[in-house]
């Protein structure tokens, strides 16, 4: 499978307006690991890229064409580059992250607040129901 013209223009624009050269790159190409079969363990299809200015070290094996994979990896590049340098975070840690606040155990004080809320919303919630004909 082989990247299409677009995404290769796409990925020099924005490594470009990030300002990564290509002569700071260091790349290298290195046998692949871990499932995949005798193909994986012979073919040199993962990609290694180090940014030599910012220290950055990217690794990538995420499909059995190295092309596909030289794509992918400086693209993990612009976004570790964005997040250590700009100080962007990326919608990938920003999920992360809400996640990891959602999981987090509430304190009790927390708690108390919460359940003072629910009931005053519901006693709001019981005052808006039809008065009952009492007989």
């Amino acid at each position: 499978m082989a990247i299409s013209e677009d995404k290769i223009k796409k990925i020099k624009k924005l490594m470009q307006e990030l300002g990564i050269k290509e002569k700071d790159l260091v790349e290298k190409f290195i046998l692949g690991s871990g499932r995949g079969g005798q193909k994986i363990q012979k073919t040199s299809s993962c990609v290694y890229l180090k940014h030599i200015p910012s220290g950055i070290e990217i690794k990538c094996q995420k499909d059995r064409s190295r092309a596909v994979n030289r794509y992918l990896a400086r693209n993990m590049l612009c976004e570790a580059y964005k997040a250590k340098i700009l100080k962007e975070k990326s919608e990938k840690q920003k999920l992360i992250e809400k996640i990891r606040r959602q999981k987090k155990r509430k304190t009790r004080k927390q708690k108390q607040k919460m359940i003072e809320d629910k009931r005053r919303l519901s006693q709001k919630k019981s005052l808006r129901k039809p008065p009952k004909d009492e007989q």
